[in-house]
């Protein structure tokens, strides 16, 4: 019994939260309008999340992925000022953060650095970069092509299943598409399982013949193009990009893969799970948004609720 609540404890939680939600704000909370709008919300920070799994699957984490989504917003924004097409900026961005990763991976795979300081390192390189490169400013209005911003306000029409005049978001269909590919990255492959063969014991995994150096640039690369793209998405939905868009993203995504943490036997990421945390952490912000509850409130809250289901997952494991 203390097993199956400790394991289904975080999911009863969001069911719970739903509950609430739908019993205080009758009429607004529970309408297929204000749950696609929760799914556009997160869409930034799922994706996020869902790269982030890849790296804390080695028990590595990254704490640069607020900066490194700051910064590709802000790259591709400064290339369309100067004129290059959104397929151009876009591309270019992504490798910006490509090329983040990739360096995060090399000081904690090849240099010997722990994630913590490494991260912690290139968080303050890559946000001050964003500052260097845009002068501190927000790019907007003209500077935005409507290519790019038009992207976020699309998606298929919902009128066939007797949503009138709602649509499907891009933004929530291409969340969809990096879980589905996260996904099948780490559960059907021989790549996500050395992954998780290296997060269980990385001497063993050594030993057993597992490139366990190639393996974390590997996975720290994919981790800095996941943030990347979160950043392009952010930027694309407000139609514009400043050097500290991406900031929130970095503690809201490490909590979300610890909250799915707390749903594994061996307290193991699995991106499913993060899925579960990153809902709880939108319907929370989603709910007390609309009941006007200050933005502090929300934050202590988040915090307790991390705390109090890693503590619970802790304890039952013990037991």
């Amino acid at each position: 019994m203390i097993q199956t609540f400790r394991q289904f404890g975080t999911l009863l939680g969001l069911i719970a939260i739903m509950i609430f939600f739908t019993a205080q704000l009758p009429g607004t909370f529970l309408t297929a309008r204000n749950l696609i709008n929760i799914s556009q919300q997160v869409s930034m920070l799922a994706v996020v999340a869902f790269a982030m799994t890849i790296v804390m699957v080695m028990r590595d984490f990254d704490l640069s992925v607020g900066s490194m989504a700051s910064l590709s917003g802000i790259t591709a924004a400064m290339l369309f000022t100067l004129g290059f097409p959104v397929w151009q900026a876009t591309g270019i961005a992504l490798l910006v953060g490509v090329a983040g990763g990739l360096i995060n991976g090399i000081l904690v795979a090849y240099v010997g650095i722990l994630p913590f300081v490494a991260t912690l390192g290139t968080l303050t390189v890559y946000s001050g970069l964003a500052f260097f490169i845009s002068d501190g400013r927000t790019i907007f209005g003209r500077d935005i092509p409507a290519g790019f911003s038009g992207y976020a306000r699309s998606g298929p029409a919902l009128d066939a299943i007797g949503l009138e005049g709602l649509r499907l978001p891009a933004l929530t269909l291409t969340a969809l598409a990096v879980l589905a590919a996260v996904w099948l990255l780490l559960e059907q492959t021989n790549f996500g399982r050395r992954l998780y063969a290296i997060g269980g014991n990385t001497e063993a995994a050594r030993l057993a013949g597992i490139r366990v150096r190639r393996l974390k640039l590997a996975a720290f690369a994919l981790t800095g193009l996941g943030a990347a793209g979160a950043g392009l998405m952010y930027a694309a939905r407000v139609a514009s990009a400043n050097p500290t868009q991406g900031a929130g993203l970095m503690l809201d995504a490490i909590a979300a893969v610890f909250l799915g943490m707390t749903m594994g036997r061996e307290g193991e990421p699995h991106v499913l799970a993060t899925l579960v945390g990153v809902l709880i952490l939108g319907i929370l912000d989603n709910g007390l948004t609309q009941m006007q509850v200050d933005s502090y409130i929300r934050e202590m809250l988040i915090g307790a609720i991390v705390l109090l289901a890693v503590a619970t997952s802790s304890l039952g494991r013990r037991s």
